[in-house]
């Protein structure tokens, strides 16, 4: 791709993960301009042949699409919220970290100041933009998403989710839940491993199995979820109870923290309580579901 064929990209905020964006836009042969209130920060990307905008408004002016990489929303609203301003014609992505909530509020802002949207999420670290491997969501207007995707493309794998603005925010943090549970189910047994004498990077090959195996589950408990019904298939809920007064059990004996397993135990009591043990375990879905300010770990 050159620079007569890609289309001009701005690039608003130069942390470590704007400057990534906008060097990988000028890898793809993308015309960059670029603006960060320290402007030292752009002297590397100009180095490379990205224009640097003297002020917010320039920046947006210079061209069709504006990718905003800044440390909050309210930094972006403060930013684009400013008197000498013109939002009126842009295209903005934002591609900083929110909630889904802030996330359609910005939305709503930028249409009452004339700018269209697409919200978004970078599923990757700095080092990983510009290849496929760094995965970018985004949410807002399909058509305003399918317009510059070929622009978005020189990030890495982009994804469309949906015309909800606040998708991207929410797949970004179910993610994080994924990715937390994970590691933290690593180094629960990890811990307890530790004290008979075995190092973590042996576990980790027998923990790899088990996360994979496992995430072969995911699609069949997902159609229970969908439907609404938890046959045991596999194992009942109680039995799983069972298994999980086994690991506090366990941990505890060889001093071990059980904090994390009997979390999860006591949202599975409750469960059963409910009336749900002779169901697969995705039941618990309907505790995971709904807000307990209260939960104690018994």
């Amino acid at each position: 791709m050159n620079n007569e064929t890609a289309a001009p990209v701005t690039v608003i905020g130069l942390g470590l993960m704007g400057q990534a964006l906008a060097g990988a836009f000028l890898k793809a042969g993308h015309p960059t301009t670029v603006w960060n209130r320290t402007a030292s920060k752009a002297d590397q990307l100009v180095a490379q042949g990205a224009l640097l905008a003297p002020t917010v408004d320039a920046a947006l002016k210079a061209s069709p699409l504006t990718i905003v990489c800044l440390t909050d929303y309210q930094a972006m609203h403060e930013l684009l919220g400013a008197s000498e301003v013109a939002l009126d014609g842009a295209m903005l992505i934002n591609l900083t970290s929110g909630d889904s909530a802030q996330a359609r509020e910005a939305a709503q802002r930028a249409e009452k100041s004339g700018a269209r949207y697409l919200d978004g999420a970078i599923m990757a670290v700095p080092s990983g933009i510009g290849t496929a491997g760094a995965v970018i969501l985004h949410s807002g207007p399909e058509s305003d998403f399918e317009a510059h995707r070929a622009t978005l493309e020189a990030l890495g794998t982009v994804n469309y989710l949906g015309a909800d603005h606040g998708l991207a925010s929410l797949y970004d943090v179910a993610g994080l839940a994924m990715m937390w549970s994970v590691l933290n189910a690593w180094l629960q047994g990890t811990a307890m491993l530790n004290t008979a004498g075995v190092d973590a990077a042996t576990y980790a090959q027998f923990a790899r199995k088990i996360a994979a195996d496992v995430a072969e589950w995911l699609p069949g408990h997902a159609e229970q979820i969908d439907r609404g019904s938890f046959p045991a298939d596999v194992a009942t809920l109680e039995t799983h109870v069972r298994s999980m007064d086994h690991l506090i059990e366990e941990s505890e004996a060889v001093g071990v923290n059980a904090e994390l397993p009997k979390l999860i135990k006591a949202m599975a009591d409750r469960s059963i309580a409910a009336g749900h043990g002779g169901e697969e375990y995705p039941v618990l879905i309907e505790e995971f579901g709904k807000p307990r300010e209260d939960c104690p770990v018994r």
